[in-house]
């Protein structure tokens, strides 16, 4: 499916879309996991993949009938997360994701990001990789009553973005994340991020692994 015929606000996943951090954040969760004694399989650990970290807990909360603190696992959850990104020199932005953000800038289409991560977990990513200023807003699915795969945070986007959901595209990466798009009405385009080989995007509008050929077509 082609893209819409005049794209005024491209709202962007972070983790996956805009960071490789996939493989931190699974590092950081299955700290966690250890940490509280349960063993979360490759399918369960998929459900939760573009999730909030407080909603991934409240259902393996369910999952396990466990007793746990909500707050404190998220809390702990996040100092591994920071532990690891702070001592990985390696982590870096997804090939071609600045280019497009940059490309996407010049021609005044409006930027918004749109994550299920923690504010503080971005503002740590736009502060390293210099990225605010690009961006009209941000919004962090954390500080909202429902996470992906709930629509909520798209809907919002476009209203932060100023723009008709018929000129907005969505960048995502996850299964849950292309459920909320879609829920939201918007055109989605599906990233085939390698470090996350286990979601289909099966519905998404358009599918790319390569951020290159999507910059062609804006």
């Amino acid at each position: 499916m082609k893209l819409p015929k005049e794209i005024k606000c491209i709202i962007f996943d972070m983790d996956g879309v805009i960071i490789d951090s996939e493989e931190i954040h699974k590092k950081a969760y299955y700290e966690t996991f250890n940490f509280i004694g349960v063993d979360v399989s490759d399918a369960l650990y998929k459900t939760l993949t573009g999730s909030s970290t407080i909603n991934a807990f409240q259902k393996l909360v369910v999952h396990f009938g466990l007793s746990d603190n909500l707050e404190d696992l998220v809390l702990y959850k996040r100092s591994r997360y920071v532990n690891f990104f702070e001592n990985d020199s390696t982590l870096h932005l997804v090939r071609g994701v600045e280019d497009l953000i940059k490309h996407a800038y010049s021609k005044g289409i409006t930027l918004v990001l749109a994550s299920s991560s923690a504010m503080i977990n971005i503002e740590r990513v736009f502060n390293r990789f210099h990225l605010n200023p690009y961006f009209t807003a941000k919004i962090s699915g954390a500080d909202l009553k429902e996470s992906k795969p709930n629509p909520e945070i798209f809907n919002k986007a476009t209203v932060l973005g100023d723009t008709k959901k018929e000129h907005c595209i969505v960048i995502e990466d996850s299964d849950n994340g292309v459920e909320a798009a879609n829920g939201a009405g918007i055109f989605v385009v599906g990233y085939q991020n390698p470090m996350a080989e286990d979601q289909t995007l099966e519905n998404a509008n358009l599918v790319i692994d390569n951020f290159k050929k999507l910059q062609q077509l804006i």
